[in-house]
């Protein structure tokens, strides 16, 4: 449930448990690369008239390349979100640190949330097959990973 009714919230906090598929519209314009759904779980509460709070922790599992050989990787990308906060005060609106709803909102969407920060810790999540991949050689090309080239190492690149 990624979508929390705001009347849920007067009893208390709401968990929120779910899934975004991969192809979901909260993704469209990003190159992801996504590998299956997106599990999204957190906890969503009131924290004052109009504003509310969810922390919570996103899972998703990425294809690259590989950075050093370009080989194909399926990465795991973990991002805990440690304060995400709505607001229905119009002042609020411009502010970065806050997710604008509308005055009279029914409910709160979490997919925006889930959106930003998956794609900000994708960008800087750098690819490797293995951490001890020795790349590619620089003078032929060869994937070093399959063996020495035939490059001699005396020549200079």
């Amino acid at each position: 449930m990624l979508r929390v009714d705001i009347r849920e919230l007067q009893r208390g906090p709401v968990r929120t448990n779910g899934e975004l598929a991969p192809d979901d519209s909260a993704f469209a314009g990003l190159d992801l690369a996504l590998v299956g759904p997106v599990a999204v779980r957190g906890r969503l509460q009131a924290t004052g008239d109009g504003e509310y709070l969810w922390r919570g922790h996103v899972h998703a599992v990425v294809r690259g390349d590989c950075r050093r050989c370009l080989a194909e990787v399926l990465s795991e990308v973990d991002v805990d979100v440690d304060a995400a906060v709505f607001s229905t005060d119009p002042d609020a609106a411009d502010d970065p640190d806050y997710y604008p709803l509308p005055e009279r909102a029914k409910a709160v969407d979490l997919a925006d949330v889930v959106r930003e920060e998956l794609a900000l810790a994708v960008q800087g999540h750098l690819l490797l097959c293995r951490e001890e991949c020795p790349g590619l050689c620089p003078r032929c090309g060869a994937d070093l990973n399959a063996g020495p080239c035939g490059c001699s190492p005396a020549e200079p690149v």
